[in-house]
């Protein structure tokens, strides 16, 4: 019979979804074993669940997480693609209506993995419990952190049976996801209550699966029509989304006082939303070629919240916050994922560089994850705040010198290929913004685009035969 690891080498992850297994994968081998706390009963395959509602809107990993989750489970992304996700090259296989015009379809910069959630967490999720020194605790809650002020020593939870436990851990992951407790649970320890800032543009969501037209379904390129924050009024974008199974998975939003309809059974709403309210019809055209497969999904879970734990005066060993407990984005720009996959990358070479368990290490962590959130948190708030009511005290004066250049870049983005490859430099995570503060970009960005600008969406001939625009 095997003997049980003393509670100081286990490590405990509240949380199942995508950072949480994440974080169980980085510990793996580090700690002699690793429970995964969920409150669902995690499904063997890819369905939907109770508490991951946003798996029901689009998703992209951004080659920044792909190759952070690739170091953590070697070969995740062949697995993925033989499930049936799609690798898109950015900016060649995207169609994209910026606030000044339609992007080129430059040579490949970087990619995105295009997946629905439930099949990207469940190729995960198998890669990760193929281990069996991980184990998952299903129908269970963490009820709050055992330990002090100094150091967190376990969890406490509540079974599914009802019954409650404590389980003894050298250290403790929080991957819960937005529902975070942490404040709560820190403040039960006697610890101050953390910096927080939220960043809110009263965004909803609703979106829609569809089958593409019989031609379309395989090859077609990623279409978004993204909003013009100069303008006034409310902000309205969509992005149409090719995934497994010849599908399309749609999402509209529009900020306050331009939302898409929450109730919208027959789904008549939501095309005339994509033709009528985006600033160009084409996804909306799309759509009407299209067959759909499910109900209007809609939610206004898309507030921007980040908590800066990294700054706390007083930090208990042992602990350490991840994913969307630590900051959440507007899902809009796709960044959740590939943050969750890097901060996992990061507890896992902190963790093997210090040792499990070592004095200082969660500390260290905390400091380190704050790079890739603050990245992802800059390019989610930079639009967002410029939003009537996105925050008390409207932008700052930073906000407006910073979006004022981004605008400039974009705009040469369209018509400038070497400028476009810097900006996805940052947007896809993999380069940090100081590349656009380099001379030659900056000089790039006083003369402007090399180009025209495009007069109409960059689909070939034969991508507009496919889905029946032709």
């Amino acid at each position: 019979m095997t003997e049980s690891p003393s509670p100081a080498r286990v490590a405990v992850v509240l949380g199942g979804s995508h950072t949480g297994m994440l974080a169980a994968a980085a510990l793996t081998g580090l700690a002699d074993r690793v429970v995964v706390v969920e409150r669902d009963e995690l499904p063997g395959g890819p369905a939907p669940r109770k508490g991951l509602p946003q798996a029901r809107h689009a998703h992209m990993l951004w080659s920044g997480g792909v190759r952070a989750m690739e170091e953590l489970l070697p070969g995740i992304t062949a697995t993925l693609l033989d499930a049936g996700a799609r690798r898109a090259p950015v900016t060649t296989d995207m169609v994209v209506h910026s606030a000044h015009g339609w992007f080129r379809r430059w040579p490949e910069s970087h990619h995105v993995i295009l997946a629905g959630r439930d099949l990207l967490d469940a190729t995960v999720r198998a890669r990760v419990l193929a281990d069996e020194r991980v184990e998952v605790l299903g129908g269970a809650e963490a009820l709050g952190l055992v330990g002090g002020a100094e150091a967190v020593t376990g969890v406490r939870v509540r079974e599914a049976d009802g019954r409650e436990r404590t389980i003894g851990a050298g250290t403790v992951v929080d991957a819960t996801g937005r529902a975070s407790k942490t404040p709560r649970w820190l403040a039960d320890l006697g610890l101050p209550a953390p910096e927080r800032r939220e960043v809110d543009s009263g965004l909803a969501y609703a979106s829609r699966l569809y089958l593409a037209p019989e031609q379309a379904r395989d090859g077609f390129p990623v279409v978004s029509v993204q909003p013009d924050t100069r303008e006034p009024g409310p902000g309205r974008s969509g992005f149409l989304l090719p995934i497994e199974d010849g599908r399309w998975i749609v999402t509209l939003n529009g900020t306050r006082g331009g939302e898409p309809t929450a109730a919208d059974a027959s789904g008549e709403d939501f095309v005339r939303f994509a033709r009528e309210e985006l600033r160009h019809p084409l996804i909306g055209d799309l759509l009407a070629r299209a067959e759909p497969l499910s109900e209007v999904a809609f939610t206004r879970t898309t507030v921007n919240r980040r908590y800066f734990y990294e700054r706390a005066a007083a930090w208990p060993e042992n602990f350490t916050v991840l994913g969307d407990a630590l900051a959440a984005y507007n899902p809009v720009y796709g960044h959740g994922l590939a943050v969750g996959a890097q901060s996992a990358l990061i507890l896992r070479e902190l963790t093997r560089r210090h040792g499990f368990g070592a004095a200082g290490l969660s500390r260290r962590v905390q400091r380190a994850v704050a790079r890739p959130v603050g990245a992802a948190w800059d390019l989610a708030t930079g639009q967002d705040v410029f939003y009537p009511g996105a925050t008390e005290a409207g932008p700052t004066a930073r906000d407006r010198l910073v979006a004022a250049y981004v605008s400039r870049l974009m705009r040469t983005a369209t018509g400038n290929g070497r400028i476009a490859r810097r900006v996805t430099d940052v947007t896809s995570l993999e380069r940090r913004a100081e590349v656009l503060l380099t001379p030659a970009v900056l000089l790039a960005a006083v003369r402007g685009p090399l180009k025209p600008a495009l007069t109409e969406p960059p689909l070939t001939a034969e991508e507009l035969k496919k889905a029946g625009l032709q």
